[in-house]
């Protein structure tokens, strides 16, 4: 089953729309220079079709754009359109391989030691809500689980609900505690959720990067306060479980599963080149083992093993994996994985389409540069934006490291007028809470704040498009 279906541009294939390798110092904020560390964005924009519209795409925090190559790849899989593990016919299996393959180099990208320890969803949330299922029957009464005031909806309601209206009607008492941030430089207050872990404390769940303040937590402390706290797991383990939702930090950080030493870590394709539909859970292979699944029924069965007095589920990662998945979803995110390694990288052969493994040093060279890249375009933003009157920045400052956005207020506009205005001069920001609810409220900004997010194609140019629309928009008042 070697065979290569799939079809590769032949100027994808020459290298002619990949970027030249190059090495140039980290400009100042404000220098006029299209690229920065090697990573050629102009040749990286020549495979989307929004700049063509004109559009100054701002909101890439929410989501990214698709390079046309993933868009056509659909229309070029179609003819081998299939179910995947239980067809006998020659599509069936093709798709079953790319589909399995794409597990492998989704592993590869984050890695994580196999396909095992990645099982697939709809988005980032439905992932988290994976975890607090599987984990549903484990609590015991006088558990707790420590999240944060800076974290997105989805890794905070989940455990809202878990400890407030679904484990009470089974008259089980657990706590969800929550720690603060700084309000002025919008770091996580470690020392405060330290306090909050103890030996009760079942699961510790934060977010590796903000979508609101841009503040990424040592994530390498709270590991380490997370497996102090002494709770005995099922397992016999010592140390609470952690949680990271990582829909920020992905798109622009390398992550290693395995350095970090996380037990769950979740993000969404959506924000990383991607079409809609699929979100990606890890998590350490015992643990996998030993969870019930979230949604049961289907492919997450054991072939031939299911009786009126005992059903057996499939090997891992198949056991969840319940219903019929979203085969060219996965298989064309895996490949926007690839394909952002071919538009950061310069060396040959391509890795879209390959059926060669994804190299993992590949992967650190790519989102080194990418997160390079990004620093640079949040550091002008921020620079740029530092002298306009009234307007106030929220999370650390330039020279600190954030994900790639800023979310801000100007004194006496609401975020939404900004917003609108922003829009009328063709550049796409987003105002109201982004979800981070807890935050915005934390600071009294009841309206929430207008927001700008760069990703890898963003160039100079949308940076200073951006500012300059937003400054004049602040002088007309």
């Amino acid at each position: 089953m070697g065979h290569h279906y799939g079809y590769v541009s032949e100027r994808l294939i020459s290298g002619g729309l990949l970027p030249q390798r190059r090495r140039e110092r980290r400009p100042d904020a404000t220098a006029a220079v299209p690229a920065i560390e090697g990573l050629d964005v102009e040749a990286m924009r020549s495979h989307f079709d929004f700049p063509a519209t004109g559009r100054i795409v701002t909101n890439n925090a929410a989501t990214t754009q698709t390079p046309r190559e993933l868009v056509d790849l659909y229309r070029r899989l179609t003819p081998w359109y299939e179910g995947v593990h239980r067809g006998q016919s020659t599509a069936s299996q093709r798709m079953t391989e790319r589909f399995e393959e794409s597990y492998d180099t989704i592993a590869t990208w984050i890695n994580a030691p196999s396909r095992r320890t990645i099982a697939t969803y709809r988005n980032t949330t439905e992932a988290i809500n994976a975890v607090m299922y599987s984990l549903l029957t484990e609590f015991r009464d006088g558990d707790n689980v420590v999240t944060t005031l800076v974290e997105h909806n989805s890794n905070f309601v989940p455990w809202y609900a878990l400890a407030r209206e679904v484990l009470p009607r089974f008259g089980r008492s657990v706590e969800c505690r929550v720690a603060r941030f700084d309000h002025d430089t919008g770091q996580l207050d470690v020392d405060h959720l330290a306090g909050l872990v103890d030996s009760r404390t079942k699961l510790v769940c934060v977010s590796g990067a903000s979508n609101f303040l841009g503040s990424k937590p040592p994530l390498g402390r709270i590991r380490a306060i997370a497996h102090a706290g002494g709770y005995l797991q099922p397992t016999g383990e010592r140390g609470s479980l952690l949680l990271v939702d990582a829909a920020q930090l992905a798109p622009t950080t390398l992550i290693d599963v395995q350095e970090l030493g996380v037990d769950y870590l979740a993000f969404s394709f959506h924000k990383m080149l991607a079409p809609f539909g699929v979100g990606v859970l890890y998590a350490r292979g015992p643990l996998l083992e030993r969870s019930l699944p979230f949604l049961y029924g289907g492919d997450m069965v054991a072939e031939g093993k299911v009786g009126p007095d005992r059903v057996e589920y499939g090997e891992l990662p198949w056991k969840f994996a319940a219903g019929t998945p979203n085969v060219l979803g996965v298989i064309a995110s895996a490949q926007a994985l690839r394909l952002l390694a071919d538009l950061a990288l310069a060396e040959d052969p391509p890795r879209f389409e390959s059926r060669s493994p994804l190299c993992r040093a590949d992967v650190v060279a790519a989102m080194n540069r990418v997160n390079s890249h990004v620093a640079g375009l949040t550091d002008r933003a921020l620079a740029r934006t530092g002298g306009i009157p009234g307007l106030h920045t929220y999370g650390p400052p330039a020279g600190v490291v954030r994900s790639p956005l800023l979310a801000f207020t100007v004194r006496g506009t609401d975020p939404r007028d900004l917003a609108a205005a922003l829009d009328e001069q063709g550049v796409e920001a987003r105002a109201g809470c982004h979800c981070a609810s807890l935050a915005h409220r934390d600071l009294g900004l009841d309206v929430g704040t207008c927001r700008l997010s760069f990703a890898a194609y963003t160039n100079n140019h949308d940076v200073d498009r951006a500012v300059d629309a937003l400054a004049a928009i602040v002088r007309r008042g």
